[in-house]
């Protein structure tokens, strides 16, 4: 079968027949006759004859398959709530339990038939992650695990009236400290160890390699990459961030959204309108974005911008306080500036998908009244409500009394549809794909660019031995380092060597060696400033491609070629003159 690519061109058809389909083709009447599932859905599907199908676009297609829908798929089409279990079918008696405080049922693929779901955004935990507060659970225990998961959650999907269209399963793999399947994959760096490469065919590579991997395990929507143009030192954003630089971090987000949908799998840009100009972290409180309208224009929107412009099929809209647009009511529910400025003054015509429903600034309102909220505020996808049973029934009572208009739960489901229809035609890799050596070889491409002096030599690496240390709880990534140095024909030792000290996410002074003769910053290099090692290296990862891109310079085999993509006190951005 040929693979055929979602490209910017193809994405920006689909969207602007979906407009012309919105415009026509929603009468607003709340009691309009509807036809029947199998008479409307025939419309879309191949003829008996084996022949193409009779609406092949993908918005006419959803058109079609949304004038065959009761209300009730309506409502479950814009919910995409996570589950319990690491099983679609089979589950623990906790995670039975999970699933019934959450909506009154025992397994994920029951949750699908009851509520008629969209999708499904599949969660879990990793190292040093800021979004841990809102991952109730974990789906994710190997590849193999995630593809037979999904592929459960497909066939449960597949009996309901909206089978026509792939069912949506998501996931947060930004790469970095926000990776949802860290085991046998592949891994890349950091995005803000991209924008310190600096390379946008790069890094489209690398983000095409890891998407045909989330593809061939049965993912086809990532909420990523963050177009977050880091203003204000973030511990919640960090090295989520490409940088620091609207216009580099802008060609950055082009190239992993290119990547990332030429594979099959949908991206979702985020934290619009930019949750980098606030260091507040908004998992836990509802961060206010002061700054002037004029800065907004020039240094957070851009990115997005550039991610719809490269065909970006979903926008994740956050729970920030804009004060210059909205003041006081956080974007997500915010119409002036989901639909007014994003649709309206970025001309964007895809999905918007809210960030999850079950952080604090969410949670103002009950379940049913946020999603409805939200929606009217003008996105098409809810995610994670805290409650599966109240969002729906909150959506599906304000839609029968009218407090939600039809035409925009209508508008919501068909632009969700067309996105699904567009994905459509993408056939999913085999899994053999995954970690292959092409995959790793991009990734390590991409690391391998991102290393940077900032202070120090960039001519040699380290003579003699090595030594390698860490701040506390990095055995994992030091003993990465010292299979990388090995490899590369460098002599490590336990102690008395040349000390290559390792720092990364959360750390601090304290964490600091004065006495190492080289730290490296493996996340944010900001903490580089207060290092007193006479040689000052960032990586802005951890991972296996970063560790042994730093190998690589500290045996003298590769020259640092990254420039610090975000400014540190008292250093340039590069010792090396690139």
């Amino acid at each position: 079968m040929v693979r055929v690519s979602i490209t910017p061109r193809r994405a920006g058809v689909a969207l602007a027949a979906l407009t012309a389909v919105l415009v026509t083709g929603c009468s607003g009447e709340p009691d309009r006759p509807r036809p029947t599932p199998s008479t409307s859905t025939a419309a879309a599907e191949p003829t008996a004859s084996g022949g193409p199908p009779a609406a092949a676009d993908p918005a006419a297609r959803a058109a079609a398959l949304v004038g065959a829908l009761a209300d009730e798929d309506l409502v479950g089409q814009v919910l995409m709530p996570y589950a319990y279990g690491s099983s679609a079918t089979k589950v623990s008696d906790g995670s039975a339990a999970g699933n019934r405080s959450l909506a009154g049922v025992s397994t994920p693929a029951e949750m699908i038939a009851k509520y008629r779901l969209g999708g499904l955004i599949l969660v879990g935990f990793s190292a040093d992650d800021p979004t841990a507060g809102n991952q109730a659970t974990t789906n994710v225990d190997s590849p193999k695990q995630v593809h037979e998961l999904t592929t459960g959650l497909r066939e449960a999907a597949g009996k309901l009236p909206t089978a026509a269209a792939p069912f949506l399963v998501g996931t947060d793999q930004e790469h970095g400290i926000v990776t949802r399947i860290t085991d046998g994959v592949t891994l890349l760096p950091s995005p803000m160890a991209a924008g310190a490469a600096g390379d946008p065919a790069l890094t489209e590579a690398a983000w095409r390699a890891a998407g045909a991997e989330l593809a061939a395990m049965g993912i086809n929507m990532d909420f990523a990459p963050v177009a977050d143009v880091l203003v204000t030192r973030s511990t919640v954003i960090g090295s989520r961030s490409f940088g620091a630089d609207p216009k580099r971090a802008s060609a950055q987000v082009a190239g992993a959204v290119r990547g990332l949908q030429s594979a099959g799998v949908a991206a979702s840009v985020k934290h619009f309108p930019g949750h980098g100009l606030s260091a507040t972290d908004s998992h836990k409180d509802v961060p206010v974005i002061p700054q002037s309208r004029k800065v907004l224009d020039g240094t957070a929107f851009p990115p997005f911008t550039a991610g719809i412009d490269a065909g970006a099929l979903a926008v994740m809209s956050a729970h920030l306080d804009v004060t210059a647009i909205d003041p006081g009511t956080p974007a997500t529910f915010s119409r002036k500036v989901l639909t007014d400025v994003l649709r309206g003054q970025l001309g964007f015509k895809g999905v918007v998908v809210t960030d999850g429903m079950n952080m604090p600034p969410a949670k103002r309102w009950a379940p049913g009244e946020a999603a409805v909220r939200a929606l009217k505020a003008g996105n098409d996808l809810i995610l994670m409500p805290p409650n599966v049973t109240q969002a729906y029934d909150g959506l599906l009572a304000a839609l029968r009394d009218g407090s939600l208009p039809r035409d925009r739960l209508v508008e919501a489901v068909t632009r969700v549809l067309t996105m699904k229809f567009t994905l459509a035609d993408t056939p999913a890799p085999a899994m053999s794909t995954l970690n292959s050596p092409a995959h790793r070889q991009a990734a390590d491409a991409l690391a391998a660019g991102a290393v940077t002096v900032l202070r120090g030599s960039c001519a040699t690496g380290v003579r003699g031995p090595v030594t390698v240390t860490s701040s506390g709880g990095r055995e994992k990534t030091r003993a990465l380092l010292t299979e990388a140095l090995t490899a590369a024909g460098a002599k490590v030792v336990p102690s008395g060597g040349t000390r290559v000290h390792l720092v990364g996410y959360g750390d601090g002074s304290a964490d600091l060696s004065a006495d190492a003769a080289v730290t490296v910053a493996m996340d944010t290099p900001y903490l580089l400033a207060k290092a007193k090692s006479p040689t000052l290296l960032a990586t802005y990862s951890s991972g296996r491609a970063s560790m042994t891109a730093l190998a690589n310079v500290l045996a003298g085999k590769a020259r640092p070629a990254g420039r610090s993509p975000v400014p540190v006190s008292g250093l340039p951005a590069t010792a090396c003159g690139n």
